[in-house]
C-alpha cells in the first residue's frame, strides 16, 4: 500500500467509539431516524468511478425501512437526466445520508441497490396523490450516525442564520443563463407554482 499523503498525517487517529458506531443493520435508532427525516441525499457512482450526489425529499419516512436490512425509496418524478439510476445501473453500491429539521446529527447508511417496480413491493408509496415511476431497494451493508459538529459550524437549522431570498439571483434567472433560453421565467413564483404541479 502506498504511504499516506503528508497532509493525512495531521489526523489523530479515530477513537474506538467513532470506530465501534459502524453497525451492520438498521436498529431501531437508526429506523425511529429514517422515520422522521423528509430530505436525504443519494450518492452514486458511475462503473468508471464518478461520484454523483442527488437531493431527495418527501414526507417524514418517504424512505420506507422494509426490515433491518433494505429501505425502499421512491423515484419520483424529477428532472428525467436520472443520473442515478443510470449509475445504479452500472455500479449498484449506493449512500444516503439522512437529515431531521432541528437535528444537528445525521445518519448514513450505505449497501448495495436493486431497481424495482412499485408493485414489486407490498408497500403503499402514493405519496402527493401519485405512485412512485420506480423505487430503489437498498440492502443495508453498514449504517452509522454522523457527529453534529458540521451541522453545528454551518448554523443549517439556525433561524438567524436563514439567508434572505433577495440575496440571490431567482433560480429562474440562474436557469436562463445556463441554458441561455430566455423562454425561462425569471419570477420564483411561476416556477414554483410550476413545479408544485408536479410534486
Amino acid at each position: 500500500m502506498d504511504p499516506a499523503p503528508a497532509a493525512l498525517t495531521a489526523y489523530r487517529a479515530p477513537s474506538q467509539r467513532v470506530l465501534d458506531k459502524e453497525i451492520h443493520a438498521l436498529d431501531a435508532y437508526c429506523r425511529d431516524f429514517i422515520g422522521l427525516s423528509p430530505f436525504a441525499t443519494l450518492a452514486t457512482a458511475t462503473a468508471d468511478g464518478w461520484p454523483d450526489v442527488s437531493p431527495r425529499g418527501g414526507d417524514p419516512g418517504f424512505v420506507h425501512v422494509l426490515d433491518e436490512r433494505r429501505l425502499a425509496l421512491p423515484d419520483r418524478l424529477g428532472n428525467n437526466r436520472i443520473d442515478s439510476l443510470h449509475n445504479l445501473d452500472a455500479n449498484p453500491r449506493a449512500a444516503l445520508m439522512f437529515f431531521v429539521p432541528g437535528f444537528d446529527e445525521t445518519l448514513r447508511v450505505y449497501g448495495t441497490t436493486s431497481v424495482v417496480d412499485p408493485g414489486e413491493l407490498d408497500v403503499d408509496l402514493t405519496e402527493f396523490g401519485k405512485p412512485p415511476l420506480s423505487v430503489l431497494v437498498l440492502s443495508v451493508v453498514r449504517a452509522y450516525f454522523q457527529c453534529p459538529k458540521s451541522v453545528m459550524r454551518s448554523g443549517l437549522w439556525d433561524p438567524e442564520r436563514r439567508v434572505d431570498r433577495s440575496a440571490y439571483p431567482s433560480f429562474g434567472t440562474v436557469l436562463r443563463e445556463h441554458c441561455r433560453d430566455t423562454t425561462i421565467p425569471t419570477d420564483d413564483a411561476v416556477m414554483r407554482a410550476a413545479l408544485t404541479e408536479e410534486l
